[in-house]
């Protein structure tokens, strides 16, 4: 671990726990409120972002390893979206909040171990389009993908 990762982490850290902090407060008529951005329930959307560390730790694990990613297309990532708010429409705040919670804590000890050689890998995340490095993929979609969305959420609840 370096003082860049370190540095990643707690930038990750921070917006987390804002997230959890905007989880924490909503009520059940916030939940079912459906933001403009996504088109999702915000009980849809926090899900969405919740799940969402997992499988950006995993892009991060394949980059800072030098392992070449799967083919995968903008248009797979949007039927992948769709069909999660589709199967997740009914999930609760409660399940919501712990996934983030487990989530953001495994994502945030995935960043804070990377070596600076490793944030400086690249791989191709989306066929078509360049390449990225391991710390553009954490700054630019796993700290992104929370604020994209808690700011969706933010905005539709007034918070």
């Amino acid at each position: 671990m370096g003082a860049r990762a370190e540095s990643l982490a707690k930038q990750f850290e921070g917006r987390a726990a804002e997230m959890t902090e905007v989880l924490e407060k909503l009520t059940d008529a916030d939940w079912k409120k459906v933001t403009a951005g996504e088109k999702w329930t915000v009980g849809v959307t926090a899900h969405h972002a919740a799940s969402g560390h997992e499988g950006i730790s995993g892009i991060v694990k394949s980059v800072s390893a030098s392992q070449p990613m799967p083919n995968f297309t903008m248009a797979m990532l949007e039927e992948m979206n769709a069909k999660h708010a589709s199967e997740h429409a009914n999930c609760t705040r409660a399940e919501t909040l712990a996934l983030h919670k487990k989530g953001a804590a495994a994502a945030a000890a995935l960043v804070r171990g990377l070596s600076d050689a490793e944030l400086d890998k690249s791989g191709t995340v989306l066929t078509g389009m360049p390449p990225m490095t391991t710390q553009q993929i954490v700054e630019g979609i796993l700290i992104n993908h929370i604020n994209e969305h808690l700011g969706s959420i933010r905005a539709t609840v007034g918070r």
